[in-house]
């Protein structure tokens, strides 16, 4: 992907990981071609991309809307992930070598950097990848995807009903299934993982007042400029 769009991929994401735009809101290929001047096919690729990710709800012959997701299909899936990612730790406790020890160790360490920050888009998106990596060390491109569509779906419903304060938490709960993992037992790794998950979905909660129904043009083009203006 161009670096020009490699960008605005990665700010959209963050904003739609930060929860900033309403469940539904549309963006508009012809606005966003405006704000970030890139022609209306490069924006429309960028959109595909992000509904994809499931970020995006792809309408045929009516656009892109931020996704709209339900506490009901939180049950489904997060029951999905106990089932799938269960097995992965217990096929994975013992197993990990060294420099998958270690790259799961760097990146909870990015992971805590992030929550420490306050940056929560970028918490969401560790915390994803975070599993990912571990779906990785099965060396299964089939677990990989089945377990990529997953994190997808979850990753918009942390954004909007887990609480901000949260991301230390997985944080804490990340490192201890690595050090389960490491232990060698397999029973205490399924039963960490499968903690871990019910835990996340025990913290989604409908917030007390609705989202504004902000304008994504005006948000996307605040962030961009704001982007722009760090980068100089």
């Amino acid at each position: 992907m161009h670096e020009t769009e490699e960008a605005v991929y990665a700010l959209i994401t963050s904003v739609l990981l930060s929860g900033q735009l309403a469940a539904g809101a549309q963006l508009v290929e012809t606005r966003l071609a405006a704000v970030f001047g890139l022609s209306r096919e490069r924006i429309r690729k960028i959109l595909q991309r992000l509904g994809h990710e499931r970020l995006l709800e792809l309408v045929p012959n009516r656009g892109a809307f931020v996704a709209s997701p339900s506490l009901t299909q939180a049950r489904e899936i997060y029951e999905a992930r106990r089932i799938l990612e269960g097995g992965i730790a217990g096929r994975l406790a013992g197993r990990l070598d060294d420099a998958q020890v270690q790259a799961l160790t760097a990146h909870a360490r990015r992971e805590r950097a992030a929550a420490k920050a306050g940056d929560r888009a970028r918490s969401i998106r560790l915390s994803g990848e975070f599993h990912l990596l571990l779906s990785a060390c099965c060396g299964s491109e089939f677990i990989e995807r089945q377990l990529q569509e997953l994190v997808s779906r979850t990753s918009m419903l942390v954004a909007f009903f887990e609480s901000d304060t949260a991301s230390s938490c997985a944080c804490d709960e990340h490192e201890q299934i690595v050090e389960a993992l490491c232990e060698g037992d397999a029973a205490a790794a399924v039963r960490t993982m499968h903690t871990h998950l019910s835990l996340i979905e025990t913290r989604l909660r409908p917030h007390a007042q609705p989202r504004a129904l902000a304008d994504p043009g005006v948000v996307l083009d605040k962030a961009w400029r704001v982007g722009r203006r760090a980068r100089r």
